[in-house]
C-alpha cells in the first residue's frame, strides 16, 4: 500500500524539510557551505543520499567520512577538522543532541482523533474522558480511570481499577492488571505486562503453595518501558519504578523490586524480587540481580554481569560474580595468559625431571 504525502511509514508525520540555516538556528551550530540547501531525512554517514542530512558523533565512525554520498553532514565542533565528507554542514557543539532537535522538525507526531473503536469494551464504571483514544478489540475493566490524552493500543486491556496517568501512551497488546498506577506522560511498548503476580511459594510436603500476591505496582511519571517486558506486582508492598526510568525490551522485574528515579535499564535484565536499585543506577543487557540486594545511587553494572552483593553508590562493577570493573578486566587479562602460562610450567616440569636422574647419579658417584 503506498505511504500518504506527509507521511514516512512510521506512524509519526513528515515535515516538507528544512534549509541548512534552519537546522544550524534550531539546534545553536553553525553553517559551513551552503545556509540554502534543503535536507529531507536524517541519515547515517553509510547510507545517505543527496537529499539526506548524515550526523557524525563518535570518532569511532569517521573511516565512513570518505565514502559518504549525504547531501550535507550534521557533526560535532570536535569532529569538524576530519578530512572527507559533504562540503555543506552544520557544525554544533553535541551532534546527539542536535539530532534529537532535528528529528523532532522533521518528523512531528503525527496528528490523530481520539476516538473510541466501536470493538472496545469499555466497563461502565470506567472513566474515560473525551480526550482518550481507544484502539480496536482493546478493553477496559471495572473503576479503570484512565486520564485526558491517554491513548490505548488496540487489544489492550486495563485490569480492574487500574488507573493512567495523563498523556500516557500504551501501544498494542499492553496488559495492566487490576490496580496498577502509571503516571503521567509514561509510555508502555507492545507486548508488556504489568502488575503480574510474582513468584512467590512455600514448600509444604513437597508441594508447591502459592503465596496470593496481594500488593501494588506503581509506575510514576515519564517512566519509558520497552516491548514484552513483565513486571510483578509487590507480594504485600508495592513494585515501583522511580520518574523518568527507562526499561530497554525483555526486562523482568520481580516483586517488590523498586527501581530509583532516572535509572536505565537495558534489554534482557533480570532483578529479582525486593532488590532496591538506587536513582540514576545503569545496568547492561542481560544483566541478572539475586534478590533483596540495596544497588547504590550511580552505580554502573556491566552487560552480562551477575550481581549477588549489595553494590555501593557509584561504584562500576562487571562480570561474575560481579565485583570492580578493573579489578574484573585484570583477572580476564591474567585468564587469558593461562595457556602460556601452562605450557610454560610444562617445558619447566619437563626439564626438571630431565635433570633428576644426572642429580641422583651426582650423589651416589660421591
Amino acid at each position: 500500500m503506498p505511504i500518504p504525502e506527509g507521511d514516512d511509514g512510521t506512524g509519526a508525520g513528515r515535515a516538507a524539510g528544512l534549509t541548512l540555516s534552519r537546522a544550524a538556528e534550531a539546534t545553536g551550530g553553525r553553517v559551513v557551505g551552503d545556509g540554502s540547501f534543503v535536507v529531507r531525512r536524517i541519515s547515517t554517514l553509510r547510507n545517505g543520499g543527496p537529499g539526506d542530512l548524515a550526523f557524525l558523533a563518535d570518532r569511532r565512525y569517521a573511516g565512513d567520512l570518505a565514502g559518504c554520498q549525504a547531501g550535507a553532514l550534521l557533526v560535532s565542533e570536535a569532529l569538524n577538522g576530519l578530512e572527507g565528507g559533504p562540503r555543506d554542514r552544520v557544525v554544533v557543539k553535541d551532534a546527539r543532541r542536535a539530532l534529537v532537535a532535528l528529528l523532532g522538525i522533521l518528523h512531528p507526531p503525527a496528528t490523530r482523533s481520539w476516538i473510541r473503536h466501536p470493538s472496545a469494551a469499555i466497563h461502565p464504571t470506567a472513566t474515560l474522558p473525551d480526550q482518550a483514544a481507544v484502539g480496536a478489540g482493546a478493553v477496559i475493566g471495572r473503576g479503570a480511570v484512565v486520564g485526558r490524552r491517554v491513548r490505548i493500543g488496540a487489544h489492550c486491556v486495563i485490569g480492574e481499577g487500574a488507573r493512567i496517568g495523563a498523556g500516557a501512551v500504551l501501544h498494542p497488546q499492553v496488559t495492566l492488571y487490576p490496580g496498577v498506577r502509571l503516571g503521567r506522560r509514561v509510555i508502555v511498548h507492545a507486548g508488556s505486562r504489568i502488575g503480574v503476580d510474582g513468584f512467590g511459594y512455600i514448600q509444604e510436603k513437597g508441594d508447591h503453595i502459592r503465596i496470593p500476591q496481594v500488593g501494588g505496582c506503581i509506575i510514576e511519571d515519564d517512566v519509558e518501558i520497552g516491548a514484552n517486558c513483565t513486571i510483578d506486582r509487590g507480594s504485600l508492598g508495592n513494585t515501583r519504578i522511580g520518574k523518568g526510568a527507562k526499561l530497554d525490551n525483555l526486562v523482568h522485574l520481580g516483586h517488590n523490586v523498586e527501581i530509583g528515579a532516572r535509572a536505565m535499564i537495558v534489554a534482557q535484565v533480570g532483578i529479582a524480587g525486593s532488590t532496591r536499585v538506587g536513582e540514576g543506577v545503569a545496568l547492561g543487557g542481560q544483566a541478572g540481580l539475586v534478590g533483596h540486594l540495596k544497588i547504590g545511587a550511580g552505580a554502573r553494572i556491566g552487560a552480562q554481569a551477575g550481581v549477588i552483593s549489595d553494590i555501593a553508590p557509584g561504584q562500576v562493577v562487571s562480570g561474575y560474580p560481579a565485583r570492580d570493573h578493573r579489578r574484573y578486566l585484570r583477572a580476564m587479562a591474567r585468564l587469558m595468559r593461562l595457556s602460556r602460562l601452562s605450557a610454560r610450567v610444562g617445558r619447566l616440569e619437563r626439564r626438571l625431571a630431565a635433570a633428576e636422574p644426572q642429580r641422583e647419579e651426582g650423589v651416589q658417584g660421591g
